[in-house]
């Protein structure tokens, strides 16, 4: 095989590629090619793999054929080219113009984004401000309030009226202008007084009722209401209250840390909730760190973006977006409808640069100190990814064997960990104040990557855990807030959506 190239640098860290590929070698994978599709198809009159040439040309063309030698040619050739002429490029090359000849050889013509320059201040040691987390002191308070809310009961009332704060089941029926509406009606529908999404009015006129009354309670649909054609109409509804349930919430005891968790005591329920308020802390001080080491960064870093780079990255931040859209049962499309393309792409783009940018200085500190991942290392988080994932450490290999980009992907984030860690140990640190606000609470930026990554992981930044979960105790199933829909027939599902102008999901889909 001969191969000839010629690389010219142009503007904006891009560079032209020029390759010719001799005759007699595009002839030889063009006839490899040729007989692999050969070998896939079936073919009247000749068995699977025996058909000549010509009537493999003749069934899928012989542009179909240059295109599965090209599929095997290119990426070793272009590979041979950027290390012999020691290009730093950061994505694959794009093909501008192709000529294949099986007479004449192979002539392409690519562009090759190349790695802006990356110029930084020093960096040894940082000067780095940031506002630190600090759990309220009603932390504890709040947990244990929460794990009492979780082991309410509901009780029957008989000797008294509704209150704000109860539970009724009730049949209803709703008329506007005499008429039925239509889904309006229900019986034994639960009701949370307090918590609720009925129109407004509706909840409120049933506090001070008695168990078996029937009355009546006059409301209007709001103006925006989804059913144009009762949208700001008054309404009636003829009510039958079936039951009143009362929440009973359990004493703060030994015996309600037994029900939460593995505890023999109060005290050593308490312990963990700490513990976990603790780490809790500490993870969102150390992201707020790393945010602000990354922020410091940005601002004293001089590098060129190209327009393809950024593109790329909002690409994938969109569709980011998109996937989280569907898994909430929504879609972009009305997303953007609602709050503009301009806006939404415009917001969006800012954080892609900075992605960008933040990855190259990444890059470029990494090579400036000489930091790599060891193979043992490497090996470290194959053994963590095969504990996560209940299996043996030899079925992640083979995994990774088989994706390149999920194993460039995992070593990109034990990389850009040791750049972090690198840089936290020499950074000098002022706290500024405190909030008893979570970073993940304030929307802040939660992802240092690499250029090169895939996508598939979060580069091992420290993100903030959630306020400490109530402790679950083994071999139960995690208590969820039981909720009226979770038992609803259909036909009452319809009746609160009529009255509620939301769809009613159950707990999975609230989840």
């Amino acid at each position: 095989m001969t191969v000839t190239s010629n690389v010219e640098k142009i503007e904006n860290n891009e560079a032209t590629l020029a390759i010719d590929i001799s005759a007699d070698y595009a002839s030889q994978e063009y006839n490899k090619a040729c007989r692999r599709l050969g070998q896939r198809m079936n073919i009247p009159g000749f068995r699977r793999g025996k058909a000549p040439r010509a009537v493999i040309e003749k069934n899928v063309g012989a542009e179909r054929i240059k295109q599965e030698a090209l599929d095997k040619i290119l990426p070793p050739v272009f590979a041979d080219c950027i290390t012999e002429n020691q290009l730093d490029v950061v994505a694959s090359p794009r093909i501008q113009q192709m000529d294949f000849d099986t007479e004449k050889g192979i002539k392409v013509s690519a562009s090759i984004e190349l790695r802006p320059a990356v110029k930084l201040k020093p960096y040894d040691k940082l000067k780095v401000s940031y506002q630190a987390f600090k759990a309220p002191a009603d932390a504890m308070d709040k947990e244990l309030d929460a794990i009492q809310r979780r082991y309410t009961t509901l009780e029957p009332v008989i000797d008294r009226a509704a209150k704000a704060d109860d539970m009724v089941i009730m049949d209803f029926t709703g008329k506007v202008d005499g008429k039925l509406i239509e889904g309006g009606t229900a019986k034994n529908y639960q009701l949370d007084l307090e918590n609720n999404h009925f129109i407004p009015g509706f909840a409120e006129q049933l506090v001070g009722h008695k168990l078996a009354e029937t009355f009546t309670i006059k409301v209007t649909f709001p103006t925006d209401y989804h059913d144009k054609e009762i949208a700001g109409k008054d309404a009636e509804f003829d009510i039958t209250i079936n039951e009143i349930k009362t929440r009973v919430q359990p004493a703060l005891d030994d015996n309600l840390a037994q029900q939460a968790g593995d505890f023999k005591t109060l005290d050593e329920l308490k312990e963990a909730i700490q513990k976990g308020l603790d780490n809790m802390t500490e993870q969102d001080n150390l992201f707020r760190k790393q945010k602000a080491v990354v922020d410091v960064l940005l601002e004293h870093a001089d590098l060129e973006l190209s327009e393809a780079m950024v593109s790329r990255e909002l690409n994938y931040m969109v569709s980011e977006v998109k996937e989280r859209l569907q898994q909430q049962g929504l879609k972009w499309e009305h997303f953007i409808a609602a709050q503009g393309e301009e806006n939404v792409i415009g917001g969006m783009r800012g954080d892609a640069e900075n992605r960008v940018k933040t990855s190259l200085i990444f890059g470029q500190i990494a090579k400036d100190k000489d930091l790599a991942v060891t193979p043992q290392e490497f090996s470290d988080q194959v053994g963590e990814l095969a504990k996560m994932a209940r299996v043996d450490e030899k079925t992640v290999l083979r995994q990774l064997a088989n994706n390149a980009g999920a194993t460039q992907s995992m070593n990109d984030q034990l990389l850009s960990q040791k750049v972090m860690d690198y840089l936290l140990t020499r950074a000098e640190f002022d706290v500024t104040g405190t909030t008893e606000v979570l970073s993940s609470e304030e929307g802040q930026q939660e992802h240092v990557h690499d250029e090169n990554c895939n996508h598939d992981h979060d580069h091992g930044d420290a993100k903030a855990d959630k306020p400490a979960k109530k402790p679950a105790k083994k071999g139960k199933a995690s208590a969820k807030k039981h909720d009226a829909a979770d038992d609803m027939p259909a036909e009452d599902k319809a009746a609160a959506e009529a009255v509620t102008g939301e769809p009613v999901k159950d707990a999975d889909e609230k989840a």
